[in-house]
């Protein structure tokens, strides 16, 4: 459906975008290790799965509790190929999601990979494990969201479509509230930016060309 078919329905149904709110949780604790330069440079399009990564934190608040998300995003197709969840954004939280998705490479797979100048990739853990799979590291300039703008835009449409909309009872809940929203992410959710498809069916309709 055009875009602006569905403005014009949202208007004559009087319906409005919420704006999101703003990021608030921050990694960065000052140079704690090596800060890598921004290789990335914005460069947000990849032409073939596992050639650009990007990841990040981000934190969410239920009740007196805090959880947070480590995802990894493959550029390609917008994928969230990995990720992990945890009560503390501490080292074994960014490093096991950056497992799960290096698990997934291919021979000769060696991906630029790409996040903010968080403690957590900063650290000789995370830098080891680029490493030993052959990957590169770029991180964004200090302080400037936008160098890894396509995470920043997934955070907001995550909260926006599930965190904003529901009060959760407790941690629990909402852990496997996300777990079933990066599924339909993944799986369901339509892009314009992907004819009209998810990210696995993207991926596939790629496979099969």
């Amino acid at each position: 459906m055009a875009k602006k078919t569905v403005l014009k329905l949202m208007r004559s149904l009087q319906l409005a975008c919420k704006v999101r709110r703003r990021k608030r949780y921050s990694s960065y604790q000052g140079e704690q290790g090596v800060v890598a330069p921004n290789l990335l440079k914005r460069q947000f399009e990849s032409d073939a799965p596992n050639q650009k990564w990007v990841t990040d934190v981000t934190e969410f608040s239920v009740g007196d509790s805090k959880l947070y998300l480590s995802p990894v995003m493959d550029l390609f197709d917008r994928q969230i190929i990995s990720y992990s969840l945890g009560a503390s954004p501490n080292l074994e939280l960014t490093n096991s999601s950056l497992r799960g998705a290096l698990a997934m490479l291919g021979d000769g797979q060696k991906p630029l990979v790409h996040s903010d100048q968080g403690f957590q990739y900063q650290h000789t853990s995370w830098r080891l494990l680029l490493t030993n799979a052959g990957a590169i590291q770029s991180m964004s300039r200090k302080a400037n969201c936008y160098d890894n703008a396509v995470m920043e835009n997934f955070f907001g449409h995550l909260k926006e479509e599930l965190y904003h909309r529901v009060r959760f009872i407790n941690a629990a809940a909402l852990t496997a509230a996300l777990h079933q929203y990066i599924h339909w992410y993944n799986h369901e959710r339509i892009s314009m930016r992907l004819n009209g498809l998810s990210p696995v069916q993207y991926r596939a309709a790629a496979s099969a060309a």
